[in-house]
Order: structure tokens, then C-alpha cells, then sequence
């Protein structure tokens, strides 16, 4: 970012001591505190809604949670001269958790059940399924993009290694996939949106190690711009997802967050559901295949094979550990 965007901070109330370039952010240390400036490219009704969100969420004696400044005029965003949008957002001096710590994985977890106690917003009508986010509508996208590359590598006449590798798997993955959705998609989803829209359920929407900074006393959750209307599960899955996929599906690991969670905010039987489908979907493939499909042709990065090579090593250690979340319920 440039001066000219650092002069934008002339536009709020805040004494600026001195400022340092973060990632495709500035950060800016003030008298009033640490703050942090950085371009929004969401919807202006949905910054609203995330203020909202944020206010009611306040902050905590054990977590520290953003909030978005207004400028001097009330505006929860400035624009530069291109009309780009750049909003200000309190910050914490601190590091990233360390998901490679145990300790600060219970940590994060249990940060994770505390937030979402508060993490509510009120509807006016709980039978507008628009507000929700359907996940059996997200895997139904996916699955269609899947056979969409299937096709295209089948009618590819001169196949990479990669592609010939992708294509020996691609089989059994899509027919996971389809089954997955098509089980989803027998679980009433309807009832699932009138019981979400019923709790005033949202969830942070991108909740990791990235997103969450800590000193000696307390956690910072950050970044909620991807806030969203969903089961609480939705973030909970999103963080073991990526912790046990690095610690090949440890099931007393899996089990042992999951007691942590429950332990400030207990899960029902139609929670663990809701976990077992998320975890059952084939995502990190889907993930594979869509960065090789957006990707150029030309020259395939060898890392897209060991990715692969490691989601099919690790099928069965994931089957195990679907198995042990049906043993969790109470």
C-alpha cells in the first residue's frame, strides 16, 4: 500500500505514532491502541451486518474481538480516489497460534466454543432459507465441477503423469462425493436452516491458526469478514479439518479438541451429524482438482502430485476417525 492510501487514516479519530505494511494491510500503532487498515472487497449491507455482529460479541475477560472503526464522519469505510474501500479495525499485538502446540490447540478450541455462545445475530424471518448457507447446495456445485474435469481429462488426448495419476483415483473420490451429498441431502436440510435461522447462528466463517493471534493472557480472534449464517459446526470442523489432515487423522487428538469444545458449549447428536457429513465430503480433493482445473496446463507443480499421493494415503486414518465421532455421541 501506498502513501497516498496511508493519508486515508487522516479520516478517522485516531492519533497515528507510526505504521508498518502487514499482509496487503497497514498496520498502525496510535495512542488510542494498535489498529489495523486494509481494502474490503465485500458488500456494503454485509459490512453492516459484520459490525452488527462484532458489537454484539463485544469483548471478553478471556478473548479479544476485532472491531470496526468508524470514520470521523460515521462511515464504516473511506474510499481512495479509484473508489476502492478501505476499512479501520482494532488490532492485538501478538503471534499466531501455533497449531503444532497441543496446548494452544485447546487453547484455540476452547476460544472457539466461548465465541460462539455470543456469536448470534436475530432474524426477523426464520423461514428466509436465502440467509443461510446450504452446504448440500455447495457440494452439489462441487460434484458438478468434478464431473466437469473428469470429462475434460478423459477426453484429453496427451495426459501428464499428474493427470494420469489423478485420473486412476478420480472414481472413487466423485462417487464419495455424490453419495456424501446424496445422504446430506436426505438429512432434512430445511429443519437444519429453520433451526439455524432459529438460534440466530453465525459463525466466523474462516476460523484458523491465521486468524487468531495470542499474548500471555489472552486470545485475539480476527478477520471475520467471511462471518456467515451456518451450524456453529461449520467452524469447528474448518479448524480439525486442517489440524488432523497435518497429524494423519489422530483420533484421540480429534476426540480430545472435541471434549474441549464441548466442555463451554455441548454438542447434540444433530451437531455431530452435521460434523460427520462435513468431514465425510472428499473437500481436500474437490481442493485438488479445482487448482489443477483454474491452474495452467502447461507445467504441473509437483506438489500437486504429493498432495494427492497424501489425501489418498490418508483415506483409511480418515475412515476411522468418521467411525469414532459416531462413538462420541451421548
Amino acid at each position: 500500500m501506498n502513501d497516498r492510501v496511508v493519508s486515508l487514516l487522516d479520516n478517522y479519530d485516531i492519533e497515528v505514532l507510526r505504521t508498518a505494511k502487514g499482509r496487503g494491510a497497514i498496520l498502525c500503532e496510535a495512542k488510542q491502541g494498535y489498529y489495523i487498515f486494509k481494502e474490503y472487497h465485500g458488500h456494503q449491507n454485509k459490512l453492516e451486518f459484520q459490525n452488527e455482529l462484532l458489537k454484539k460479541a463485544g469483548y471478553h475477560k478471556e478473548l479479544f474481538i476485532e472491531q470496526i472503526v468508524p470514520a470521523k464522519d460515521g462511515a464504516l469505510f473511506v474510499k481512495d480516489q479509484d473508489q476502492n474501500i478501505y476499512i479501520l479495525k482494532t488490532y492485538f499485538a501478538g503471534r499466531e497460534c501455533n497449531i503444532r502446540d497441543m496446548e494452544e490447540c485447546r487453547q484455540a478450541v476452547h476460544a472457539l466454543a466461548v465465541l460462539h455462545k455470543t456469536l448470534t445475530m436475530p432474524v426477523e424471518d426464520a423461514e428466509d432459507f436465502t440467509q443461510v448457507f446450504r452446504i448440500d447446495h455447495e457440494y452439489e456445485k462441487h460434484n458438478k465441477e468434478l464431473k466437469k474435469v473428469r470429462r475434460f481429462l478423459r477426453e484429453r488426448s496427451q495426459k501428464t503423469d499428474f493427470e494420469l495419476f489423478l485420473l486412476s483415483c478420480y472414481d472413487a473420490f466423485l462417487e464419495k462425493a455424490v453419495q456424501t451429498t446424496e445422504d446430506l441431502k436426505s438429512y432434512d436440510m430445511e429443519k437444519e436452516c429453520r433451526h439455524i435461522l432459529s438460534q440466530g447462528y453465525v459463525c466466523h466463517g474462516d476460523y484458523q491458526y491465521h486468524n487468531l493471534l495470542r499474548n500471555e493472557s489472552q486470545i485475539a480472534v480476527i478477520n471475520f469478514e467471511k462471518c456467515i449464517r451456518d451450524n456453529p459446526i461449520r467452524d469447528l470442523y474448518l479448524f480439525l479439518r486442517k489440524l488432523l489432515e497435518k497429524n494423519n487423522w489422530n483420533i484421540e487428538m480429534g476426540k480430545e479438541l472435541i471434549h474441549v469444545y464441548q466442555e463451554e458449549k455441548p454438542l447434540s447428536a444433530h451437531d455431530f451429524v452435521q460434523l460427520y457429513y462435513r468431514f465425510a465430503y472428499p473437500e481436500k480433493f474437490w481442493k485438488i482438482v479445482n487448482f489443477y482445473f483454474n491452474s495452467g496446463k502447461a507445467w504441473i507443480p509437483e506438489k500437486n502430485t504429493e498432495k494427492l499421493k497424501k489425501v489418498i494415503e490418508g483415506e483409511q486414518d480418515k475412515q476411522n476417525f468418521l467411525d469414532s465421532l459416531f462413538s462420541m455421541i451421548s
